[in-house]
């Protein structure tokens, strides 16, 4: 079989099993409710799914209602969510995936804490001017202390909901990357931009109270995962290169042994990225992870993956690979490679098909310009999505 590679099972640190190397990835559907409460919709979308691969991890759960990135999107910063929330571990779960609650403060990207509040939060004092002129207002040691805790609050929260682990998200400029950034990190205090470790430290804090978590509520299997961007460029600067990466998942280790490290970034097939910078600039980002860490860590590569060959190729370099945007539109992606039924994979999708692939009538207002970015999927099932958002009034306007 060509593809035997990718139904090879694979053992987590943790002592988990996974049928095969197929991961579902992250992905916000904007179908809950404004409050952050998991909707109907939210469960049907991800009943439809359940079967789609053996590790499932959700859209970005937002920590605390200031770290909310998108609308629409869930929360688990209330014990209010606990109910929803177990409802949607239990859909997850219920063909015998491993459900993953993925935990998210986006810091000063928090765009719907910004229409909410007027102002967002970051590491240091700044004014942008998009989406329109505001200010980002410095985390103070309080509120870094507070932050901390809604991290540990919610990973609890998470365990009594059922989920079988969390994924703590620093990537994408969320808002631990953005304390790791020398581009966005201009503090002068203990989590200030003088040294690795102190740009490290927020990270590894948070990394901390989750795990005391995990180890005093959850079982011995439970499933700690973390989500990063090796290295971070603008044009030709570097805010860090993947050698300080290494180094601050190096510390992360010694705290706790992390079941995956999975590799994020923007662009188009992401798992093609190559280093800008350092002793191994030009070599594929994924490749240089998999060397550093064989053996320790399993690496998840990510990012434009949409087809059998761009799977086994992303495989070449990672020890399991993250989907999102095919299980949108084929939640039998991975079930039509393993009986050799490839010409039958469907990234194409007409409105009629929308109610079959339980996809919420209003959906994805948020992520179609993502989409748009990666192009992962053909422009006409984008086009398809962003007619979605005029649901949202029409929801609006019936209540």
């Amino acid at each position: 079989m060509r593809y035997e590679d990718l139904f090879e099972p694979l053992l987590l640190p943790n002592g988990i099993s996974l049928a095969n190397r197929f991961v579902l990835s992250p992905m916000v559907t904007n179908s809950s409710s404004q409050a952050g409460q998991v909707s109907s919709a939210d469960l049907a979308y991800a009943h439809r799914r359940c079967q789609s691969a053996p590790l499932q991890i959700t859209g970005a759960a937002y920590i605390s209602p200031f770290g909310q990135l998108f609308e629409y999107g869930f929360s688990v910063s209330s014990d209010e969510d606990i109910p929803g929330l177990s409802q949607l571990a239990q859909v997850m779960k219920s063909d015998g995936a491993k459900a993953i609650l993925q935990l998210t403060h986006a810091g000063r990207f928090s765009s719907h804490s910004l229409r909410r509040f007027g102002y967002v939060y970051g590491p240091s004092p700044m004014v942008l001017q998009s989406p329109r002129p505001h200010q980002v207002r410095e985390l103070t040691a309080i509120h870094l202390k507070n932050l901390i805790s809604d991290y540990a609050k919610a990973t609890s929260r998470a365990i009594k909901a059922g989920f079988d682990g969390v994924e703590i998200s620093s990537a994408q400029r969320l808002l631990i990357q953005s304390f790791f950034s020398t581009f966005s990190n201009q503090r002068q205090d203990q989590y200030g931009c003088q040294s690795l470790l102190n740009r490290s430290r927020l990270g590894l804090d948070i990394l901390q109270a989750v795990a005391e978590v995990v180890r005093a509520e959850a079982g011995a299997n439970f499933i700690l995962g973390w989500r990063g961007t090796p290295e971070e460029t603008r044009g030709q600067a570097i805010g860090y290169s993947l050698e300080e990466f290494c180094q601050f998942i190096n510390w992360a280790l010694d705290i706790y042994p992390l079941d995956y490290l999975a590799i994020a970034s923007w662009g188009q097939d992401v798992f093609r990225n190559q280093l800008r910078s350092g002793p191994n600039k030009g070599r594929l980002v994924n490749q240089v992870m998999k060397e550093q860490f064989t053996g320790r860590l399993p690496i998840m590569a990510t990012g434009g993956i949409n087809s059998p060959e761009k799977a086994l190729e992303a495989l070449e370099q990672a020890d399991f690979i993250g989907l999102s945007t095919p299980f949108v539109v084929d939640p039998e992606f991975v079930h039509k490679i393993r009986l050799g039924q490839t010409d039958q994979i469907r990234l194409k999708i007409k409105p009629e098909d929308l109610s079959a692939l339980a996809i919420p009538e209003a959906s994805f207002k948020d992520l179609v310009p993502l989409m748009d970015y990666g192009k992962s999927l053909p422009q006409e099932v984008r086009q398809l999505f962003r007619q979605l958002e005029k649901n949202y009034q029409e929801q609006c306007d019936e209540t």
